[in-house]
């Protein structure tokens, strides 16, 4: 008999050794178990590393800079499909790479081989976030070609000529003292920190190349929720009704 093609009917004796390795690991429960756990881990990493990539992160915030609305060591999730497919809007609380300058030079720990392997897989699977203390969470006030202010008569920075209304900001603290006006460039932000007395944000950074700006390019995303701890779990909400009100620049 010929088959087209070149195919060749499997021989018996490969088709026994097939049925024996089953049947070997239906009497070893243990084997089966540990393929099953193999196979089970496999899928996950895998799964959490897609989400990590494409969808969300988590990360721990290192400082006080955002409080009342972030506390130091809250979770919080990061949407990563902004500013990519969803453009960044003001008042979203973003999370971002250093653009340079701003956290200053580090000191390098080197740790324990162990505790590195340890970090990188919890940080795989989204249960810890060892990269968290270099990247800075601050509140978007001014999008490409806004016009930011500080401040008018009555201590209020204004956005585009129109003062606005910050209920956002650490109770007792002013939107800013330190007296700006700028014009952020397109492809860039202008950020603060909601603790405006202890936030060195965009405006500290205006004597850095970049101006005091965020590109779009370092933006990791936008925090949509603190997940962790459970009592301060919350939406982060970006206060539309303070700026889709705004006229454009």
């Amino acid at each position: 008999m010929s088959f087209d093609g070149g195919f060749r009917p499997r021989k018996p004796g490969a088709m026994n050794a097939f049925r024996r390795r089953s049947r070997r690991f239906r009497k070893n429960p243990f084997l089966a178990f540990l393929v099953d756990f193999v196979a089970i881990v496999g899928v996950a990493l895998l799964l959490s590393v897609l989400i990590k990539a494409f969808l969300i992160r988590s990360f721990f915030i290192p400082s006080g800079s955002m409080s009342e609305t972030l506390q130091i060591n809250d979770r919080i999730i990061v949407n990563v499909l902004v500013p990519e497919v969803v453009p960044v809007q003001r008042g979203d609380v973003v999370v971002f790479q250093d653009p340079g300058g701003w956290l200053g030079v580090a000191a390098s720990i080197e740790k324990p081989a162990i505790e590195e392997l340890g970090d990188f897989v919890l940080g795989t699977f989204g249960i810890t976030a060892p990269d968290s203390a270099e990247h800075l969470v601050k509140r978007v006030i001014g999008v490409g070609g806004d016009v930011i202010t500080c401040c008018d008569a009555d201590g209020r920075l204004m956005v585009n000529g129109v003062a606005i209304d910050e209920s956002y900001i650490r109770d007792g603290a002013n939107p800013s003292d330190i007296e700006f006006s700028i014009t952020v460039p397109e492809g860039h932000l202008w950020v603060m920190g909601d603790n405006r007395g202890n936030s060195t944000d965009s405006r500290f950074h205006q004597d850095l190349p970049s101006k005091g700006f965020v590109s779009l390019d370092v933006v990791v995303g936008r925090a949509m929720l603190v997940s962790w701890p459970l009592e301060n779990w919350s939406y982060l909400d970006n206060y539309s009704n303070t700026f889709d009100v705004l006229p454009k620049p």
